[in-house]
């Protein structure tokens, strides 16, 4: 690799930085040969010695992962690719899962940490650590720690920190089910569907819904229904689904609103509980935070398109409950998110770890003031009194810009078209969302190879058909997939 582009790496690159890349290489490089590095010239002669940087694609892991996607655009001008990249060096999810835990962790909880470890790796080499990585590194010359041994530091981040205990505890069963599928195929496959076989139909809906949760699922493609690698021929056609868990489902649910304007979205836990049901059910690791501002919801975006784990994902899956308005979601303090912002760090080119696999962004969300009407040929609903008490809400807003994403592999799934309202159920849920889950478990247990669109046509006809409020609702999907994407239950 250019020397050049190292050097002006290393120019850039913090102590702290480089303290991490080389926490992050002891796997790859023999622990004493990363005594002593001082910068990051030094580690990357180590590096070179082992060929891991005969191109860019080990390095650009390490960046990604410490949060410097900034210098990637310094690799950009090297146009040479990879013959093989299933060949190529990957960085350890086990050291990319303890430097979040690190990145994470406070300097009241690092404290803590050294306490409640001190009897176990002795006072004199507890002083001297000075990170979590620092402890890491003493808990792994002691062998109370590596990628199959986590009790110890797992029992201490309990005391400390749930969402640290968290970050350990998701790595800890994945490990669980790679090693279950690699033994037995099929487990726990009845068990699934039985839990998942009574989905309940939501008639009703009101405007926007989101909030968050966390659990984990898997997914299956129909050319892969027993985790086993497609035919040559299927992977033009299917996206792969190889890994356990297939991805991450982010779920930004905001119910409560700090102005006057946008009331409060009753009914949007129902759809919370129903997205993390099917998506956990399909093998995603479910994440749901709740009542976001606009300011919070571009941040956790833009920091999940940079997390280097998509390299060991197949798909990523975002939904958004809100208020919305054309062409944007509103956060909790009112303000717009537009459509295009939520997918932009997930791009190619903002998160080349996502290049090629699919992107789905699922929004219940009003898109404008406007209502859908029904036609000659549909059958009136019953007529009732006006009911001032009704459940049926509108999730509205404000503002434009456009909405479609061009890069590819984006499937964007809109609760109504534009210019026009949604509705949810405040005790239901929101009809757009209770019916995509119910039509996405339906494919998931069926024998057919339904795939993701000819799913969402299904979601389609069926919100077309009711009346809400005496007024219709057209959902909307907007796509640039390239292949097949068939979701089963795992």
């Amino acid at each position: 690799m250019d020397r050049l582009k190292l050097s002006r790496i290393d120019e850039e690159l913090e102590s702290s930085e480089v303290a991490a890349l080389c926490f992050l290489c002891r796997d790859v490089v023999n622990r004493k040969r990363l005594e002593g590095i001082n910068d990051a010239k030094q580690l990357f002669m180590r590096l070179e010695e082992k060929g891991l940087l005969d191109d860019h694609f080990f390095l650009c892991q390490l960046l990604q992962t410490i949060r410097r996607a900034d210098l990637l655009n310094l690799l950009e001008t090297d146009s040479r690719q990879p013959e093989d990249t299933d060949a190529l060096p990957m960085l350890s999810e086990y050291r990319v899962m303890l430097y979040r835990v690190y990145e994470d962790m406070t300097l009241e909880n690092l404290k803590n940490m050294k306490f409640l470890l001190s009897s176990k790796l002795g006072r004199g080499q507890i002083e001297t650590c000075n990170t979590a990585l620092d402890i890491f590194a003493e808990m792994e010359k002691k062998s109370l720690l590596s990628n199959t041994n986590l009790h110890e530091l797992h029992t201490a981040l309990q005391e400390l920190d749930q969402q640290l205990a968290l970050t350990v505890q998701d790595y800890m069963r994945g490990r669980t089910r790679q090693h279950q599928t690699t033994v037995t195929p099929h487990v726990s496959m009845d068990y699934q569907r039985n839990n998942n076989m009574h989905q309940p139909v939501q008639p009703s809906v009101s405007i926007s819904e989101t909030q968050p949760s966390y659990e984990q699922a898997s997914v299956c493609s129909d050319a892969e229904p027993k985790r086993v690698s497609p035919p040559v021929s299927d992977h033009a056609e299917y996206y792969a689904l190889n890994h356990s868990p297939h991805g991450l489902c982010v779920v930004i649910n905001n119910e409560e609103f700090l102005g006057r304007e946008l009331k409060r979205r009753g009914g949007t836990q129902e759809d919370v509980k129903s997205l993390r049901r099917v998506f956990s059910s399909l093998g995603f690791t479910v994440v749901v935070h709740n009542n976001f501002s606009s300011t919070d919801m571009r941040l956790e975006l833009t920091n999940l398109g940079k997390r280097s784990f998509f390299l060991e994902e197949d798909a990523l899956v975002v939904c958004v409950l809100s208020h919305g308005e054309k062409e944007c979601v509103f956060g909790t303090d009112e303000k717009p998110v537009y459509l295009r912002e939520l997918t932009q760090p997930f791009t190619s080119k903002a998160a080349p770890t996502l290049a090629g696999k699919p992107k789905l962004f699922f929004i219940q969300a009003c898109q404008g003031s406007g209502y859908q009407r029904g036609s000659v040929l549909c059958t009136p609903m019953p007529q009732h009194e006006e009911d001032t008490q009704s459940p049926l809400e509108e999730d509205a807003g404000r503002v434009h810009g456009e909405t479609v994403p061009w890069d590819a592999d984006f499937l964007l799934g809109m609760a109504t078209v534009q210019d026009c309202k949604s509705f949810r159920n405040t005790s239901t849920g929101s009809i757009y969302i209770q019916e995509l889950c119910k039509q996405l478990m339906e494919a998931a247990q069926s024998s057919e190879n339904d795939d993701v669109l000819s799913v969402l046509t299904r979601v389609n006809r069926e919100v077309s058909k009711g009346e809400y409020l005496n007024y219709k609702q057209m959902p909307e999907p907007k796509y640039t997939l390239t292949k097949k994407l068939v979701l089963k239950l795992v």
